[in-house]
């Protein structure tokens, strides 16, 4: 059953420095998935993922939407 819900804020710690984010309840579901699955914390699985943002040229303005995009693509949807 799919968690719908309203966005939760959770701190997280990157490059030594806290912040925050807030995301659904599925996102961080899958985050969570995702940085087991990877066997990595749940910050440096973010931290990396922020990294591949700043490195982007045109990527994603901020975190939280790098995140959500980041999850959809590592579904393995195909661009439409």
């Amino acid at each position: 059953m799919t968690e719908y819900g309203k966005p939760t804020k959770r701190s997280v710690t990157i490059a030594g420095h806290e912040t925050s984010i807030s995301l659904e309840p599925m996102f961080w579901t899958a985050l969570e998935e995702a940085a087991r699955a990877e066997s990595l914390p749940l910050n440096a699985l973010i931290a990396r993922i922020d990294a591949e943002r700043l490195h982007t040229p045109g990527g994603p303005p901020n975190l939280t939407s790098t995140l959500r995009q980041w999850l959809w693509l590592r579904r393995g949807v195909p661009d439409s």
